[in-house]
């Protein structure tokens, strides 16, 4: 049984399901908690990425990090016990993946966590502690990085099966990427210049629940030469309405994009600057500069590399030198995996026989 809720697990689920429908030994149920729920956050994903249509859709989204948790564990736990799956599949750090997680260990039933041992070092952060929880209760951990392993083994984390499969998310990049300049017409639709613009987003609380830092953020875009394309994060939105931030006039409001006219934005950015875990790693992997708006990051290695630059929003100027001086780092390195990721990830649940 794969769990999931919100769009960088439905990227993840779509290389891994691909590689499980071509494995007899196993079938797969999903359940798609709701986390996301609006269409263009959810549905569309689920049609361009060819993932099987959930089993079971909880509805749960909206509510703060306890109200969703709680109600995702209480449901999750009903489904659990009729399906009785042999194998429990979680990804990355969200609200689903932690209650996920808490179904399947009180129910005695093993779990995987798919992108295990990433840590940003940041407590406040919720995504921060639903990865070490999640990690802490799991069977089998299927890291991204030799230094997701690394930290798993300096708390601790060594006597149980620790694997590093490379990253799923590298898979969906090579796949979607030669699909995105083929199905996709977003560079069009918003007269677009390959190169010519700046991609951001922002949907992190830690930036849009902190008045200052928004603010910070949206100065930062206003000293920006070029325009700045920003799909707006529905948190985002509410959050420019109920704190009247004025944005600056070079920003460019669109939806939030399916995943492939996303990819298409992606490679044809001059720079990415966001909040995003995810989006780091989808700039590296089409070769962008990207500049973080927060304190720290997981993917350390794109720090090391040269490719991305943190940029706490605290300082308007710091968020608009990083962006319009960025030109890139190391070539040829690849610390996630030669895109085979999901194929590993499928053979490594034989270590739970």
């Amino acid at each position: 049984m794969t769990i999931l809720g919100a769009r960088p697990q439905f990227i993840k689920a779509a290389t891994v399901s691909r590689a499980i429908a071509r494995v007899s030994k196993y079938s797969e149920v999903i359940v798609h908690t709701g986390q996301h729920y609006d269409s263009n956050m959810s549905d569309v994903f689920f049609s361009e990425l060819e993932i099987p249509k959930p089993a079971y859709n909880l509805g749960v989204g909206g509510g703060s990090h306890g109200q969703n948790t709680g109600r995702m564990l209480e449901e999750i736990e009903k489904i659990l016990l009729q399906e009785k799956p042999s194998i429990v599949l979680v990804y990355g750090d969200t609200d689903s993946t932690l209650a996920g997680a808490l179904a399947a260990v009180k129910t005695h039933i093993p779990i995987v966590h798919v992108e295990a041992g990433l840590r940003s070092f940041n407590r406040r952060m919720p995504e921060e502690i639903n990865r070490v929880l999640t990690d802490h209760m799991s069977d089998l951990l299927l890291t991204p990085t030799e230094q997701a392993i690394s930290n798993l083994s300096a708390e601790g984390i060594v006597g149980r099966t620790v694997v590093n499969v490379g990253d799923v998310m590298f898979d969906a990049a090579l796949y979607f990427g030669q699909r995105a300049e083929l199905e996709s017409d977003v560079m069009d639709k918003y007269g677009l210049v390959s190169k010519q613009f700046y991609l951001a987003t922002v949907h992190r609380q830690e930036n849009t629940d902190d008045e200052f830092r928004l603010k910070k953020i949206f100065e930062g875009f206003s000293k920006i030469d070029q325009p700045v394309v920003l799909p707006l994060h529905p948190r985002t939105k509410n959050s420019i309405h109920q704190q009247d931030i004025e944005l600056p006039s070079n920003i460019h409001i669109i939806d939030p994009q399916g995943y492939i006219d996303m990819v298409m934005l992606e490679k044809n950015a001059c720079v990415i600057v966001t909040d995003s875990g995810g989006i780091q790693k989808e700039a590296y992997f089409h070769g962008v500069p990207c500049v973080t708006l927060r304190d720290e990051t997981e993917w350390v290695e794109l720090v090391d590399m040269g490719w991305n630059r943190l940029a706490s929003p605290v300082d308007d100027d710091f968020v608009s030198i990083f962006a319009q001086s960025f030109r890139g780092g190391q070539e040829g390195l690849t610390p996630y995996g030669s895109g085979t990721a999901a194929e590993q990830v499928v053979s490594a649940l034989d270590l739970l026989s």
